[in-house]
């Protein structure tokens, strides 16, 4: 049985299918809108988790993450550290396998409880930069 990948977060990035963007704006001014419309342009569904919109990027958006209907291989957070342990909760829930918190989004506490789930957390980090240094 191989090991633990050498890099986990190129890992993530290679195997993930789908990724929930909770907090996407349908603004494309906002930098979580540009995001997500990156990730659908390399191939990725992209979910949007945001109550005040109704269709984000011609996805359907839900109001949390338990509304998803469809797994989850990367919760990507775009919202105020203050809103991270809710989020986090949900995607523990739903059984996410990895948790990414955009740049300026930091919560140790909420990190370290999904990590001691088996949860790769990727904390105060864009996944555009990250995908566009590893991946393209």
């Amino acid at each position: 049985m191989p090991g633990p990948p050498s890099d986990p977060i190129t890992h993530a990035l290679k195997t993930a299918r789908t990724i929930a963007v909770v907090g996407l704006s349908n603004s494309p001014l906002r930098p979580s809108h540009g995001v997500a419309a990156y990730l659908q342009s390399h191939g990725y569904r992209v979910i949007p988790v945001n109550p005040e919109v109704d269709v984000v990027l011609g996805e359907k958006s839900y109001g949390s993450l338990l509304e998803v209907p469809e797994r989850v291989d990367i919760v990507d957070i775009f919202r105020r550290s203050e809103f991270v342990p809710e989020v986090v909760d949900q995607a523990l829930r739903i059984k996410a396998p990895t948790i990414w918190m955009q740049e300026g989004v930091v919560h140790e506490a909420a990190a370290e409880k999904a990590r001691h789930a088996g949860i790769l957390v990727v904390m105060d980090s864009c996944i555009l930069k990250e995908h566009r240094a590893r991946l393209a």
